[in-house]
């Protein structure tokens, strides 16, 4: 549905040509309390900075705007809980009356503007109150991921230094209890800092016991009389959001309230389509960048209502629990990971459960996450009938890089294993090792060219140092994402996955990330995973892991000589596949990456920390037997 004049190649020439001009233009959708003295400047560390100068303050442009301008009356959210059985809706009016009250009861603890909160929390409402009310006050909220390990929990409790932490006191994920409260407490007794307070939202069917004088009950806040929003400098940070680091030490993403609310509010018009009043549904977690951009703050700035979603895509009660959501709904516009379809995929192959709703309303189903394999894009594509996007990017970026654009005239329609093309802003490139821009067709480096547009992270949380070290420095001028890919001759840009997924074999360098797509494409895989492993000949040489779709009965054996054949085929016996291990399921993260790294060391004997991110770690325990029981790997060699 295209929402502009303007065609996608204006847009995009305009904003590399000057990208003070375009961005100007773009604050001008918002409402500031005080506008913009400069649009892009730098600070005193060569950083790039946007609208210095600018007041605004995020909940206003959120609830109170859109009440104030016809829309007190409409829903802003929908929250769906399979889980707990449960459904709410809020209006505009009733968003920002919760909103409002919670923070006046934040600001009765003590919390002003440039506090820090932690919230440790699930999917439900009580979440986003607590996002938008802490932002209402000026003070900078983290999300925790609910149900995170107390030692990862205390790290970024020493780091953020909250004044106050909000927490559930559980959550549910596959009817399976996870009492939140023992956890918390468990970190902050680890942590060096100390909050002044917790405040508690009580679950029913996790009642959590209080301490007296520290812990807060959540309802209570609620009491308060309504706090008015805060003004706060474009340059302010309004949330950190921290993201794995290679020193073990979670880097704290920065995002500013300025840029933040420019980006966001311009995406959701270009890149998805949507119209102030339309329902987008985000099947994600707001402990992820995505839930941050677009099940809270981006349908919300837009005017559109959000769906918050509280289940998994599967078993809650089955696979058709996303298309439900969907149709009974009416999105007009869906978001979720790859790794969330292909469980679906594997649950119901022929996509019947899809077929029994309407879902003739939805306009677009957008991917993200990690790469969405051609057989998975089809799959879906075929069962919704509807196109399907895959984009790319980051918790650093907090928006699209790549995308096809829908909301722009003259855009190339979506091409399988594609992430498009660079959104307006973006001036992404191929690099070789030397920083050198490489031909079309050749796999390279994915770096941005300085500057980042608005939106993306000003710099990590009080830590510029390693921002410059992590993201700047191996290449002056650009900004290196840790990606590899490339660009086709027609402009369309694939990105194949981490650096780190390019294996070097025999002295090729070959993307696990092609072979993943080819063993995918076999009609008995689910999903799979493929990871290069030491190899005293060779250096490395690529392993695959895959699950079966159910009711598939092939036999591993017949199923590693058809993958075998398939990767001798397109990509020749250089690759030296020769290992294909069927396993029940991939270790993967609570945001649905696939672990490979893990993976890698943990075939070639290596030390290892268990990932704070990971979703069940005794799926490790399995993955080590299949491989010792194999024979594959130098911790498990019999050779």
């Amino acid at each position: 549905m295209k929402i502009s004049t303007h065609t996608y190649a204006e847009d995009h020439a305009a904003s590399l040509a000057d990208p003070a001009a375009f961005w100007a233009e773009q604050a001008r959708q918002i409402q500031w309390f005080r506008e913009p003295v400069e649009t892009l400047s730098t600070d005193e560390n060569g950083l790039y900075r946007w609208f210095r100068g600018g007041k605004l303050n995020t909940c206003y442009l959120a609830l109170d705007y859109h009440v104030a301008h016809g829309r007190a009356d409409q829903t802003a959210l929908i929250y769906d809980s399979p889980v707990t059985r449960t459904q709410a809706r809020y209006t505009y009016a009733e968003l920002l009356d919760r909103t409002a009250r919670f923070a006046g009861g934040l600001h009765d603890l003590g919390v002003v503007a440039g506090d820090r909160v932690i919230i440790y929390m699930p999917n439900t409402p009580e979440a986003v109150v607590a996002m938008l009310a802490c932002a209402r006050l000026g003070a900078v909220h983290s999300v925790v991921f609910g149900g995170f390990a107390p030692h990862e929990l205390a790290v970024r409790i020493d780091d953020a230094q909250p004044r106050v932490i909000i927490a559930a006191s559980g959550g549910l994920e596959l009817e399976k209890v996870i009492h939140y409260k023992p956890l918390l407490d468990a970190a902050i007794e680890q942590a060096e800092y100390k909050p002044a307070h917790t405040v508690i939202f009580q679950r029913p069917f996790a009642p959590a016991d209080m301490q007296l004088g520290r812990d807060v009950d959540y309802q209570q806040l609620l009491q308060a009389p309504p706090a008015e929003c805060v003004p706060v400098d474009a340059t302010d940070p309004l949330y950190i959001l921290y993201t794995s680091g290679t020193t073990g030490k979670p880097k704290g993403v920065v995002r500013d309230n300025g840029g933040h609310a420019v980006a966001l509010r311009y995406s959701m018009a270009a890149i998805y389509g949507l119209e102030p009043g339309e329902t987008i549904f985000t099947a994600s977690d707001i402990g992820w960048a995505v839930g941050h951009s677009y099940i809270v703050y981006g349908p919300l700035l837009a005017g559109c209502t959000t769906i918050l979603f509280e289940g998994k895509p599967v078993r809650t009660p089955d696979a058709g629990t996303f298309w439900r959501v969907a149709a009974e709904h009416d999105a007009r516009v869906m978001f979720t990971a790859p790794t969330a379809i292909r469980a679906i995929k594997k649950e119901d192959p022929d996509g019947q459960l899809a077929r029994s709703y309407d879902l003739s309303r939805l306009r677009y189903l957008f991917l993200a996450g990690e790469r969405c394999d051609p057989a998975t894009y089809h799959w879906v594509a075929d069962i919704l009938g509807v196109p399907v996007i895959d984009h790319w990017w980051q918790t650093e970026s907090g928006w699209p890089m790549l995308a096809t654009l829908t909301g722009l005239d003259a855009m190339g329609p979506p091409r399988p294993g594609s992430a498009g093309h660079p959104v307006p802003g973006y001036d992404v490139q191929i690099l070789d090792e030397a920083g050198q821009p490489v031909p079309a067709g050749t796999t390279g480096l994915v770096a941005v060219q300085l500057p980042l547009p608005p939106g993306c992270l000003p710099t990590l949380w009080q830590d510029d140092a390693r921002f410059q070290r992590s993201y700047l420095d191996t290449f002056p001028g650009y900004y290196l994402s840790g990606d590899g890919g490339y660009q086709d001759a027609d402009g369309y840009f694939f990105i194949m996955g981490r650096v780190d997924d390019v294996i070097n074999v025999a002295g090729h360098r070959l993307s696990t990330g092609e072979m993943e797509e080819l063993l995918a494409a076999h009609p008995a895989v689910a999903e799979c995973a493929v990871l290069g492993i030491a190899c005293d000949l060779r250096g490395q040489r690529p392993v695959g892991l895959v699950v079966l779709k159910d009711g598939q009965t092939i036999g591993e054996e017949q199923l590693e000589q058809e993958l075998i054949s398939l990767i001798r085929e397109q990509i020749g016996a250089v690759a030296s596949f020769r290992n294909a291990l069927i396993v029940k399921r991939l270790p993967k993260t609570r945001s649905g990456k696939i672990l490979r790294k893990t993976l890698r060391h943990l075939a070639d004997g290596e030390e290892f920390t268990v990932p704070s991110t990971i979703d069940d770690p005794l799926i490790l325990d399995e993955i080590r037997e299949r491989l010792q029981e194999r024979g594959v790997g130098l911790a498990f060699s019999q050779e």
